[in-house]
């Protein structure tokens, strides 16, 4: 193996790793200051220095706004007593937060998070692993995070956390059907399972959804954004289900479940299933800016002014992607303190009967429209009305299945 490889690679896992767990940490502060500029108020915006549990007269305070705060929350997670139950399954129970954490933390490794850089002959790729099936990779790994859930609440051995493991994992499946459904018309369009090459067509042809340049001016791809954009909402939607975020935290929320599944849990075990959530939330964020908002990519065209392979480009471009994703994640936070939490049952029917459906008859209108220069003007038309046939019964037998029988007199 080329030693230039091997370097690389061991430096790209920390690099990953790193990003993951700092924009982990970075998360926590964004939720708590962007929360208080919502509510209007303060939030965190110091943290002392205990000096004075060594000797000295006060606390001295940082002034950086509070951006040590993460910090003394870890402090505060490792120094707490860890707790475990004699009355639950123990093995399991130590085993559920890893299976939550570690799998949001593998998904990152297929992303890419700059442009290919240059060491003599060895182009080197940044990802930890350039696959060909990226996003089939991902959801592989990330749906393994619902049997960390699931052994969470029935390890716990009590009946109020096994509700809310219950209840998330029927969450989770749910909307992972409309999550790998809503993908379909993306790679169509795209043609390969690789997300490398996705970020590369679309430096040279437009992101996804502002095809302002390159072959993104065609007619076919703006009538593609109508399916696309469909995909796009559905999409996120799922991430924020698939990552028990407001509004669908109610595995954890309602009180008659306590705490949800980690009821039982203390310390760094109770702190590894929120490194999971917000880790998840990172990366759903980095899925959503690969496949729908070009990746690395600066775009209008001020990739192809830049030398290919240059170091600093592959820097500039890592801190494009980075900031990408740290709008994202700065949404995710606005949807939790803004939007109010759904019912169960809400929360089922959407994703089973609204998004199963839309995401279904989604595939079909991308298909149309890909298919529009083989078929002609007639083809589409004719197939648009059977397809649109074919939704309105389907919409007719779900909405079929939601109505609640009437009572009947006695």
């Amino acid at each position: 193996m080329d030693i230039t490889l091997f370097i690389a690679a061991a430096i790209k896992i920390g690099v990953f790793i790193g990003i993951t767990m700092t924009f982990v940490s970075i998360c926590v502060i964004f939720e708590r200051r962007f929360s208080a500029i919502i509510q209007d108020r303060v939030g965190p915006n110091r943290t002392m220095v205990p000096l004075s549990i060594l000797g000295f007269k006060k606390d001295f305070a940082l002034p950086i706004g509070g951006l040590t705060q993460p910090v003394a929350d870890g402090l505060k997670f490792i120094l707490k007593e860890d707790f475990t139950p004699s009355y639950v399954r123990t093995v399991f129970f130590w085993l559920a937060p890893v299976l939550v954490v570690v799998p949001a933390l593998l998904t990152m490794a297929v992303v890419p998070f700059g442009s290919p850089m240059e060491f003599g002959d060895t182009v080197i790729p940044m990802a930890v692993a350039d696959l060909n099936v990226g996003p089939l990779f991902i959801f592989a790994i990330a749906s393994l995070s619902v049997y960390g859930i699931t052994l969470a609440g029935w390890a716990s051995n009590s009946k109020y956390p096994f509700f809310g493991g219950v209840r998330a994992c029927a969450q989770m499946i749910s909307y992972e059907i409309a999550l790998g459904l809503s993908i379909i018309p993306v790679l169509m369009f795209f043609g390969t399972l690789n997300l490398g090459h996705i970020v590369e067509y679309q430096v040279a042809n437009g992101w996804l959804l502002l095809p302002f340049w390159g072959e993104g001016l065609s007619l076919q791809r703006w009538l593609l954004l109508i399916p696309l954009g469909i995909s796009f909402v559905i999409f996120t939607t799922s991430i924020f289900a698939e990552t028990n975020r407001m509004p669908f935290d109610l595995p954890e929320c309602e009180t008659e479940l306590v705490g949800g599944y980690h009821t039982e849990y203390s310390s760094m075990k109770f702190a590894l299933f929120f490194m999971g959530e917000y880790a998840a939330m990172v990366v759903g964020s980095a899925l959503i800016v690969t496949l729908f908002f070009g990746g690395w990519s600066i775009g209008f065209g001020i990739d192809g002014l830049l030398p290919t392979g240059a170091w600093w480009v592959s820097l500039l471009h890592i801190g494009c992607f980075l900031t990408k994703v740290t709008v994202f994640i700065l949404f995710f936070i606005l949807v939790r303190w803004t939007i109010p939490r759904f019912r169960y049952d809400q929360l089922m029917n959407l994703g089973w009967i609204v998004f199963f459906e839309a995401a279904l008859i989604n595939v079909f209108i991308a298909a149309l429209v890909v298919a529009l220069p083989s078929i002609g003007f007639m083809g589409f038309v004719i197939g648009f009305i059977i397809l649109l046939i074919a939704s309105v019964l389907l919409i007719m037998i779900a909405k079929g299945a939601t109505k609640k029988p009437s009572a009947t007199a006695v």
